[in-house]
């Protein structure tokens, strides 16, 4: 008998805490734990008051997995609530990346000529480096990145995704 194996999505959640010392490694412990892997983690304080945060997670999984995270999540006392942004259909998602890039002569026009194309801001500039802020999705961060590769990338540094759904209501 052939078992079918189930198709892995990308999802986004959002996770709303309590802002207490050592949720982000109940959650993140969660995940390891059960063998599920987090492409990418943002957690801020998103209270007045500082008592509740945000836990944005991007996973691959199928979707008898993705309940079973959904769940598990659920179950941890100090969770409010888990949203599955990528169900609830139209959400806005955003990165920022600072690349780090060196080069001289036709490199360091070539470096510039690319960074305005993708709207990245030098944030930092030298004689011989330049420091770009990029924001968009992934993919626009992955092919900055590819480029700058070319023209003599030295180093990256990304935030991760936050994402946030459309319309009127919170997620």
């Amino acid at each position: 008998m052939h078992i079918r194996e189930e198709q892995r999505e990308r999802h986004t959640l959002a996770v709303l805490v309590d802002n207490e010392p050592g949720i982000l490694a109940r959650v993140a412990g969660l995940f390891t734990a059960r063998g599920y892997n987090i492409e990418s983690l943002t957690v801020t304080d998103v209270s007045e008051d500082e008592s509740v945060s945000r836990i944005t997670i991007v996973t691959s999984a199928s979707p008898h997995v993705l309940e079973q995270i959904i769940s598990q999540l659920e179950r941890l006392v100090p969770v409010h609530r888990v949203t599955d942004l990528t169900a609830l259909g139209a959400h806005v998602e955003r990165e920022l990346a600072l690349v780090k890039v060196a080069g001289k002569g036709d490199h360091r026009i070539e470096a510039l000529r690319l960074a305005d194309v993708y709207r990245a801001r030098v944030v930092d500039a030298t004689t011989s480096s330049f420091v770009f802020e990029v924001t968009g999705g992934s993919e626009k961060i992955d092919k900055f990145v590819e480029l700058m590769r070319e023209v003599g990338l030295i180093e990256v540094a990304r935030t991760g995704i936050v994402a946030i759904s459309r319309g009127r209501e919170a997620a």
